[in-house]
């Protein structure tokens, strides 16, 4: 298959198709993920955008995960392979192609770093990411936060960050805009995820 998948239109089926599956209406998983049917319906029909940290409640009301919500597959790409970086403490596979046409990248992560980089990277972009286990050390600046288990953060890259597990390991999504991918996915920069930068 060479044609290009829009993924939100593929997360948008799979909403659809596991909710009809389940013989639910509308308000029906509604109720279970705390959104409004109208915001449902909207999201399945791609009248409105899918939000990420929308995704988590979804997921979970429908008894999947993420990564299963927003895993591309295609003929050539059944198996996604690991990228272990050991020497800053993660691993990522790749949801997406590099190459998507939007320029958004999806990955899941898993991060054991506990300690954030010497200098925490900068670069122009956004980044999003959602805590599927552990806990989350976000380095902004001055400020460190924590993000638990089913929270999300977006943030500017152009301020100072980094990205490290607090106490264990940490799994997430993350989408990378076209800078963050460069930034963190460029395998001559020897990136590989949040915690390079």
């Amino acid at each position: 298959m060479t044609q290009d998948i829009d993924l939100e239109t593929v997360i948008r089926a799979r909403i659809r198709g596991l909710r009809l599956a389940r013989g639910w209406s509308l308000d029906a998983l509604a109720g279970r993920c705390g959104l409004s049917a109208s915001t449902l319906s909207r999201i399945e029909t791609g009248h409105r955008r899918i939000a990420i940290d929308q995704l988590s409640p979804i997921a979970r009301a429908l008894g999947t995960s993420i990564d299963e919500l927003v895993e591309l597959t295609s003929d050539e790409d059944v198996v996604i392979h690991p990228r272990r970086n050991a020497a800053h403490g993660h691993t990522t596979w790749l949801l997406t192609r590099e190459d998507e046409p939007n320029g958004l990248v999806v990955a899941k992560m898993r991060i054991t770093a506990r300690r954030p980089a010497a200098r925490p990277g900068v670069h122009p972009g956004h980044e999003w990411f959602t805590v599927l286990s552990g806990t989350a050390r976000l380095q902004l600046g001055e400020r460190v936060l924590v993000v638990e288990e089913g929270q999300s953060a977006q943030f500017s890259t152009m301020v100072p960050h980094a990205l490290t597990a607090l106490d264990g390991p940490l799994e997430i999504i993350v989408v990378f805009d076209r800078e963050g991918r460069r930034a963190h996915l460029d395998p001559e920069k020897g990136h590989a995820g949040p915690t390079t930068t």
